[in-house]
């Protein structure tokens, strides 16, 4: 199929991207498709071409585009009460606080904006408790992270990745992390000292390239980090929810993280 075009002969995905080049920021490359609706597992770009949506927005509409329930809740509730800040109450956040410890086995819940977000407040409690609670020396705490991770893209995160792309030109960086080999049991080991707080792990790498830990990984991670009360932080945001076959990856190994990370599975 031919691309449509306007009267100066220039087609519509090309005066879309055009605009997106000339006024965005150049922080991705996208593909050369100007999506303009979908329909559950169905894309089409502005010319009318149909494409089977094989991505679902990295999980984030794994139910499908234009799903017709959620639609019509998001419509009603619109229609109801679209937005209160934190300073207000309201009859929806709690109801969805006790559905999701429910259905993650956990005591309470953050809700954030983006996964890096949910790492950074993952970093910034594991660190308190490390002061107020472990007893560690102000401003000594260590994290243990994996070489090859992908956490997200804010400052401190960037700076314990080992992406060199990730890190040029951004420096300096937040000090107190230490990087050991993914899937090293007796790495992660030696790395702990009496500073040590917590230990952030992907139970399988996402941006590294799928990258799946020996078996019984997690389980022996899971002893150490208790024997050292060292807190355990699972990153399951490209994991998901159900996405690796259990409604968590941490539940292969059996185990439970003393911070779960979860992330767009749940739109």
């Amino acid at each position: 199929m031919k691309s449509k075009s306007d009267v100066r002969g220039m087609s519509y995905q090309h005066q879309y991207i055009k605009l997106e080049e000339d006024f965005g920021a150049h922080n991705y490359n996208p593909l050369q498709v100007v999506l303009s609706r979908g329909r559950g597992a169905w894309v089409w770009d502005v010319d009318g071409v149909k494409y089977l949506d094989c991505l679902s927005a990295y999980s984030a509409v794994n139910q499908g585009h234009c799903h017709p329930k959620i639609m019509r809740v998001l419509i009603e509730q619109a229609q109801r009460l679209t937005l209160t800040s934190r300073a207000f109450r309201n009859d929806q956040l709690g109801p969805f606080y006790k559905e999701l410890c429910e259905v993650t086995n956990s005591h309470k819940v953050l809700p954030m904006n983006s996964g890096a977000e949910a790492v950074e407040t993952a970093v910034k409690a594991v660190r308190k408790w490390g002061y107020k609670v472990k007893g560690v020396a102000s401003d000594q705490a260590e994290i243990i992270v994996c070489q090859n991770n992908f956490h997200g893209r804010t400052i401190s995160i960037v700076g314990f990745s080992t992406d060199q792309k990730s890190r040029d030109g951004f420096g300096p960086f937040t000090p107190g992390f230490k990087i050991i080999p993914f899937g090293d049991v007796k790495a992660l080991e030696e790395a702990i000292t009496p500073n040590t707080v917590g230990f952030l792990v992907e139970p399988i790498q996402g941006e590294a390239g799928i990258i799946i830990p020996p078996a019984g990984y997690l389980k022996k991670a899971r002893s150490i980090c208790n024997k050292n009360n060292v807190v355990m932080i699972l990153d399951e945001i490209q994991t998901g929810l159900g996405r690796t076959g259990k409604l968590l990856a941490e539940e292969h190994d059996g185990i439970e993280a003393d911070l779960t990370l979860i992330g767009k599975s749940l739109a």
